[in-house]
């Protein structure tokens, strides 16, 4: 019982950490494999409270540039991570 309380507890807590994430649409300018980096022309970031632009975001992971291409019509979550905007989930519009 008190385990099924403290799971309860933990998603309430949760959800609205999942709520504030969301997809961006924006156009990868510029990649960067040396540095772990991609520029990305972007629509606002309503989580971040950043007006559309475009910007130079670190990737959470080095293999989220694989098959990336200068152009590519992207859509992305990003977040601060250790100060630094990050983009921590990246999908490959068709």
């Amino acid at each position: 019982m008190k385990t099924t309380i403290l799971a309860a507890v933990l998603m309430a807590l949760a959800a609205p950490a999942f709520a504030d994430t969301h997809l961006t649409k924006g156009v990868v300018t510029k990649i960067d494999t040396k540095w772990n980096k991609v520029t990305i022309d972007h629509e606002a970031l309503t989580s971040l409270d950043m007006p559309a632009m475009k910007m130079v975001f670190q990737v959470a992971d080095p293999s989220m540039l694989d098959g990336l291409s200068e152009g590519a019509e992207i859509t992305f979550v990003a977040d601060r991570v250790n100060g630094k905007l990050t983009v921590t989930e990246l999908n490959k519009d068709n």
